[in-house]
């Protein structure tokens, strides 16, 4: 316990904790949307489809993150062009979109020599890697989608719960979806640094899982969806560093370990 107490002391550990609490809440936020539209697979097309701006980035010698993001925000508007102008799913579009910009992430990493640590900590997240531009990166971009997202939450709930309805209210569903797109996009990247390409889409779909399991209206889901979310985030973090765990994967692990105990919770009552 005292190991745990110094190393909080450290600034990479304190830039860890801040980055997790940020991006959890946000992520858990914007999951409760994701888990009502049923898109769970498009915040994992999403990640593997940034490893292409990972890429990119390494091999320009440039800010990783934020060519995922810039990748995230063209995934986002070809997704939504797609699936209005084709009979195609939206599924089979996530998919052929995101493996097309896996196989590109590919190919532009086999252009740089040498071994390359950024990718690694893409590919299975390192929060404890976590720069101060990363920290005022995922800032501004957790900002301007939360207050964005809980300014629109009745629009956006509504359009999640019945898309009729929410036409019929005057709500521009296109512009309405495409934002969603773009601002899930940017988030899920978000949410890379920390527990990688392989596991952040667990980082949307968990803490919401488990919240459901037990909430009873859509405003005590988003907040205890969050509430788990935060809790998973930090017990990760410290379990982590206590055991010289993954820090990712103990994270993650963590979400599970409370969704599994809330799902067994009814049976011993």
């Amino acid at each position: 316990m005292e190991n745990i107490i110094n190393l909080i002391s450290y600034p990479f550990v304190l830039r860890a904790i801040f980055a997790g609490i940020v991006t959890a809440a946000l992520l858990a936020f914007l999951g409760v949307f994701v888990v009502l539209r049923k898109m769970s697979f498009y915040s994992d097309g999403i990640a593997h489809a940034s490893l292409a701006g990972v890429a990119a980035g390494i091999l320009l010698s440039s800010q990783p993150l934020l060519w995922a993001m810039i990748v995230g925000v063209i995934f986002a508007i070809l997704v939504f062009w797609l699936e209005k102008k084709t009979t195609v799913s939206v599924d089979a579009i996530i998919g052929v979109l995101f493996t097309a910009s896996l196989a590109l992430g590919v190919v532009l990493i086999n252009l740089k020599s040498g071994y390359q640590p950024d990718l690694i900590s893409f590919l299975f997240g390192n929060i404890l890697t976590i720069q101060y531009s990363d920290i005022w990166l995922i800032l501004i971009v957790a900002l301007i989608t939360g207050i964005f997202m809980i300014v629109k939450y009745k629009q956006y709930l509504l359009l999640s719960l019945n898309k009729d309805l929410a036409y019929l209210s005057g709500i521009n569903l296109s512009l309405y979806e495409l934002l969603f797109y773009i601002a899930l996009s940017v988030s899920v990247i978000l949410g890379i640094k920390i527990v990688g390409v392989v596991l952040v889409s667990a980082l949307v779909i968990v803490p919401v899982s488990s919240a459901k399991l037990f909430s009873s209206s859509a405003k005590s889901l988003a907040i205890w969806s969050v509430i788990l979310s935060e809790i998973s985030m930090l017990l990760g973090i410290f379990l982590s560093l206590a055991f010289n765990l993954p820090t990712g994967a103990t994270i993650v692990l963590t979400e599970a370990f409370i969704f599994f105990v809330l799902v067994l919770a009814p049976a011993k009552s």
